[in-house]
């Protein structure tokens, strides 16, 4: 697996894993029924910096090369909140369990610091997304506080939501 910058071909393929994963409606606080054009201003928004995990698999004796997992990382603030970044991340379905979040959770850490954050802050984990929140404390983020009751997961009613923080600095 490689993790590299995105290219405009590769927009319909984070399009794909992002409207599936925001489809089921459990992970993220965004509406199930965003536009293409909406989730892709949302994932290219100002400030981003976006990467892709492509996947090298033999397929009737050819190479092929496939998208499983993306991310986007920028300011979590504007002015004197810019130095903290925030950042998502989406895995295809198929792909999960395979260690892919890990490396582009690592990768994306890594590339903060190397863009100058000075820390990483993630707004809204959903508590519910067990592998998410264990991930994140795996590489080092703490959660800072919790959110009671703000998220309206689609099968098990409002649940709490996680901040969590990390420095860059160490």
């Amino acid at each position: 697996m490689k993790i590299r910058v995105v290219a405009e071909a590769d927009r319909d393929a984070i399009w794909n894993i992002f409207h599936e994963v925001i489809a089921a409606g459990e992970t993220y606080p965004i509406n199930p029924d965003i536009s293409r054009n909406g989730a892709l201003a949302y994932w290219f928004q100002s400030g981003a910096h976006a990467y892709v995990a492509e996947q090298h698999l033999r397929s009737g004796g050819k190479q092929e090369k496939r998208i499983v997992g993306a991310y986007t990382v920028h300011p979590n603030q504007s002015g004197g909140g810019a130095h903290v970044a925030n950042a998502a991340f989406i895995v295809a379905k198929e792909a999960r369990g395979r260690g892919i979040g890990r490396e582009l959770g690592e990768h994306c850490l890594n590339e903060a610091r190397r863009l100058g954050f000075h820390a990483m802050q993630f707004n809204f984990v959903i508590s519910t997304n067990e592998a998410a929140v264990k991930l994140w404390q795996d590489l080092g983020m703490k959660i800072v506080g919790a959110l009671p009751g703000a998220f309206h997961h689609p099968e098990k009613g409002y649940v709490d939501v996680y901040v969590m923080y990390r420095s860059l600095l160490t």
